[in-house]
C-alpha cells in the first residue's frame, strides 16, 4: 500500500472531556447527499476508543506547511501524552477538535463502525464542513511526504 500516493489527515475525538488523534491517509469520501465520509482505525488506537464512545469525531486536511503536525500525530507514543500542545485549535459543532491552517475542516457524527480484522472502517454523517487555507495539499507516498509541483 506504499505505493498509493494519499492526502494526509488528522482525526480526532472528544468523549467525557478527553481529547485525542492521529494521522490517518485512509480517509474518503462516500457519498454528496447525504454527505458521508469513511475513516480507518487501528482497532488498538486510542482514537477508536473515543470514537465510539463519542460517536463523534473531525478531520482537518492538512497543508504542505503541516508536516511536523502530521509527524506528531502518527506517533506511537503514550496515550496520555497531549498531541494538542502548542497548536492553535477550534472546534465546529461536535466537540472533535480541528487543527488551524487546514486545507478543510470536517465535522462528524458516527452513522456506524464496522470491524475489519485489525481496523474498524466508520462511517460518518457530515454535520458541519468549511474551507481552510488555499495552500497545496500534504502528500504521502512510498512513507515519505511529498508536495504538488507548479
Amino acid at each position: 500500500m506504499r505505493n498509493w500516493t494519499s492526502g494526509v489527515s488528522v482525526v480526532t475525538s472528544h468523549y467525557e472531556g478527553i481529547n485525542h488523534g492521529m494521522t490517518v491517509s485512509s480517509f474518503t469520501s462516500v457519498s454528496l447527499n447525504p454527505p458521508l465520509v469513511t475513516i480507518s482505525l487501528m482497532n488498538s488506537s486510542r482514537t477508536l476508543e473515543l470514537v465510539r464512545r463519542g460517536r463523534n469525531f473531525g478531520i482537518t486536511i492538512l497543508s504542505i506547511n503541516q508536516v511536523e503536525i502530521s509527524r506528531v500525530f502518527a506517533r506511537q507514543e503514550s496515550v496520555s501524552e497531549d498531541r494538542f500542545a502548542g497548536l492553535e485549535t477550534f472546534t465546529l459543532t461536535s466537540g472533535a477538535l480541528m487543527i488551524k491552517n487546514g486545507l478543510a475542516h470536517i465535522d462528524c457524527k458516527v452513522s456506524e463502525i464496522l470491524d475489519f480484522g485489525t481496523n474498524s472502517l466508520i462511517i460518518g454523517e457530515v454535520i458541519t464542513a468549511e474551507i481552510g487555507n488555499k495552500s497545496k495539499p500534504l502528500l504521502y507516498f512510498n512513507q515519505q511526504y511529498h508536495q504538488l509541483q507548479d
